[in-house]
């Protein structure tokens, strides 16, 4: 985990993730790659009907006005990281996700640019199709779009909340990596699938057990393959319900979810990883 490439759009937004981005850039020793994607002026050529030149000079303006900005933009609150500048062309999801390719950064940090009494029910465009088709992971949350009250935020625990695919091995793998890195504890979460009878049906009462063994069993042996010791959690209902109370019970400050989908009957973690970023009450890294 040696850079992070942090997107900004030179919101107030912007200075809620910076305390992340400056914790994270203590704990991983990593760069900072501050990036601002200046998108064509595609729009305004077609409401004002722009000739060739007068959208060239508009592009120009706007392009020395955004290296002007970013130059000393979260300058206090990046204070002490080591921080590269930078201004990106063209789409904004795109630009972000193949810069992070082709540099190979180890996270990029955004947030989820909800708006208003909508924040915790949506997720803004650019972000979505970042954790869409990023293959870097991407950590984000509604709490990075406020800056975090008193201190800079830490974390002390995170919690790995896996399906039974292929994918959960690569979360517990990082999560592992990351709290080992920041000194942090590690606990792994399995929400197994609430089946309950119909009406007149025979239905076995021992059902949840049953799952959990066969989950706990599975979970404790990728854990043994992966060289990870973490106590094992068990809950049953709706995914991103159970993950996110889970996660505030037990205290935890990052949650790592798989941006990849599981297989079969537990495979249902990746399609509720909207659900788990909006609803968690920590940040959530998609790996």
């Amino acid at each position: 985990m040696h850079t992070i490439l942090f997107p900004v759009d030179f919101s107030e937004r912007a200075r809620g993730a910076a305390g992340y981005v400056k914790t994270l850039a203590g704990l991983l020793d990593a760069e900072v790659t501050l990036a601002h994607v200046l998108p064509p002026p595609h729009h305004e050529a077609a409401m004002l009907e722009m000739g060739a030149p007068m959208l060239d000079e508009l592009f120009a303006a706007r392009m020395a006005a955004a290296r002007n900005h970013i130059s000393r933009f979260l300058a206090a609150d990046l204070e002490g990281v080591n921080v590269n500048r930078l201004i990106l062309e063209g789409d904004p999801a795109r630009r972000i996700v193949e810069h992070a390719h082709t540099k190979q950064a180890s996270l990029i940090v955004m947030p989820t640019h909800g708006y208003g009494g909508f924040r915790r029910m949506i997720l803004g465009s650019v972000t979505a199709k970042v954790l869409h088709d990023s293959d870097v992971p991407v950590l984000t949350g509604v709490h990075l779009d406020e800056p975090p009250s008193g201190a800079q935020p830490q974390f002390r625990k995170v919690i790995a909340a896996v399906d039974l695919g292929e994918p959960a091995q690569r979360v517990i793998r990082w999560a592992a990596d990351f709290a080992a890195r920041a000194g942090a504890t590690l606990e792994v979460l399995h929400v197994a699938p609430s089946i309950e009878g119909h009406v007149g049906e025979y239905f076995d009462p021992d059902w949840r057990l049953e799952f959990a063994t066969l989950a706990r069993r599975d979970i404790e042996a990728m854990l043994r393959e992966a060289g990870v010791e973490a106590p094992v959690v068990v809950a049953y209902g709706d995914v991103a319900r159970e993950v996110a109370e889970t996660a505030k019970a037990h205290g935890a400050d990052l949650l790592v979810i798989g941006s990849g989908a599981g297989k079969g009957l537990f495979g249902r973690l990746h399609a509720n990883a909207y659900a788990i970023i909006r609803q968690s009450p920590v940040p959530v890294a998609s790996v």
